[in-house]
């Protein structure tokens, strides 16, 4: 019989908040007639300081607002309560926001008490359904239900429907430096981008280079896999040391204009390669005609 407490965490209680957390309950701290799915003063609900999500559009919370004050807030905010009379968020923190901006002084909560694990489990699950936390938001997420409740992978895969493999894939992207993390956390770089840039030597510069030349992701993973190479073959060129400067980008787009056609430039100590790509055999005729002009 297997007896792993993180697996009798996963029994009815999580499972069944989730399903329950739209359906209102009779009462509140045993207390009959007093409905959880009632309004309270705004100014008595907090939001939740480990809630995983931390990034919100201002454009959107502006658009729910707008929303709010036409419509009322359609889904009530979850919450628990906690000394001195409030409430603390567990899922709605943007419904909350968005209603101070819409000057809403009560809002519709569902009561629950639970304790800070179970609070955390269903900020997550409800954050990560929806698709609202960036990676490094649930790889954050992750890594705090591990830590601070002892979850292995495949608990917290089963808590939030995924795959081990997706929660192994999002902590491996905590493992890059910072401004790496920073480009994931406003968007400029996907996790599949920075997923690539793990094993790589410097994980910043390709990452800056990947957002300015606004590659693919299957161009970043043939960007990494040269730096890979290069690590295992220090003779041969990094992509790092191949990153050009702005005289030679320059110079290629003086050159490109003046043929109107792409031109390459690549330099290799003193010397180097220039390309040029044509599309026709006209286009390649016109070339050995200026070639051969000059």
């Amino acid at each position: 019989m297997n007896d792993d407490p993180s697996k009798r965490r996963l029994g009815r209680g999580l499972a069944a908040l989730i399903g329950e957390m739209d359906q209102p309950l009779a009462s509140v701290s045993g207390r009959p007639g007093i409905s959880a799915d009632r309004k309270v003063p705004i100014e008595l609900v907090v939001r939740n300081p480990k809630n995983p999500r931390k990034n919100f559009s201002e454009a959107e919370l502006q658009d729910l607002a707008s929303s709010i004050r036409q419509h009322g807030i359609v889904q009530p905010v979850v919450v628990r309560p906690i000394p001195d009379d409030k409430y603390e968020i567990i899922a709605g923190e943007r419904r909350w926001r968005a209603a101070q901006l819409a000057g809403l002084v009560e809002i519709p909560v569902i009561s629950r008490d639970v304790d800070d694990r179970t609070a955390l489990e269903l900020a997550i699950v409800e954050n990560v359904q929806r698709s609202d936390l960036n990676p490094v938001e649930e790889a954050l997420g992750y890594e705090q239900l591990i830590a601070e409740h002892g979850y292995t992978q495949n608990d917290l895969g089963e808590i939030i429907g995924k795959s081990r493999s997706h929660v192994a894939n999002s902590l491996r992207l905590l493992k890059l430096p910072d401004p790496v993390r920073d480009m994931l956390f406003d968007g400029s770089l996907s996790a599949g981008h920075a997923r690539a840039l793990i094993p790589t030597s410097d994980p910043v510069a390709l990452a800056r280079s990947i957002v300015a030349k606004g590659m693919s992701v299957r161009d970043a993973e043939r960007l990494a896999q040269n730096d890979i190479k290069a690590q295992l073959n220090p003779g041969l060129s990094s992509p790092k040391s191949q990153e050009k400067d702005a005289d030679t980008i320059a110079l290629e787009r003086s050159l490109s204009d003046s043929l109107g056609l792409e031109v390459k430039v690549n330099h290799r100590g003193d010397g180097g390669k220039l390309m040029i790509s044509y599309r026709s055999l006209e286009q390649l005729e016109e070339i050995c005609r200026l070639l051969e002009r000059r």
